[in-house]
């Protein structure tokens, strides 16, 4: 079962373990593994986004286990989707991208984005609900875009 959890009800110590994962780090931007003190920093940041209208940021716990975040933010000029989840579970996936994008239609987005770094596959869900893709360079790398429409 697959349960969305308000980052305020979530000790965020509980994150590192998952974000902290190699096989997460190989698909994200580059930065220091999270500790104790950055983590809060990280959080604070999640919880911040979630208040801007229209977004949506959330732990994803399985079977009672967080197992990553999720969530709808706003970046420059679009609203983007993130999924970030523990290696163990990555078959949830689809799954969770379909719940966010029944928070996207509650929002009235007509378009969402999904940023994909240059590491991972092409993946052909996306590219076929895609209206359109492109690469989009963003913090020194390089990333598939991808624009859905809701």
């Amino acid at each position: 079962m697959i349960k969305y959890v308000a980052f305020s009800e979530i000790n965020p110590e509980d994150f590192i373990p998952v974000l902290n994962e190699a096989a997460i780090r190989d698909h994200l931007v580059a930065h220091d593994l999270f500790d104790a003190d950055s983590i809060g920093a990280w959080v604070e940041d999640k919880i911040a986004n979630d208040a801007i209208a229209k977004c949506r940021i959330r732990g994803i716990y399985c079977d009672n286990t967080l197992v990553g975040w999720c969530g709808i933010q706003k970046d420059d000029a679009h609203y983007e989707i993130a999924i970030v989840i523990a290696q163990s579970v990555w078959g949830i996936g689809g799954r969770v991208f379909d719940a966010m994008m029944g928070w996207a239609r509650e929002f009235g987005h007509e378009q969402v984005v999904i940023h994909l770094l240059e590491t991972r596959p092409v993946y052909q869900f996306l590219k076929r609900r895609a209206i359109k893709t492109q690469a989009t360079t963003m913090l020194g790398r390089c990333f598939v875009t991808y624009h859905i429409a809701v």
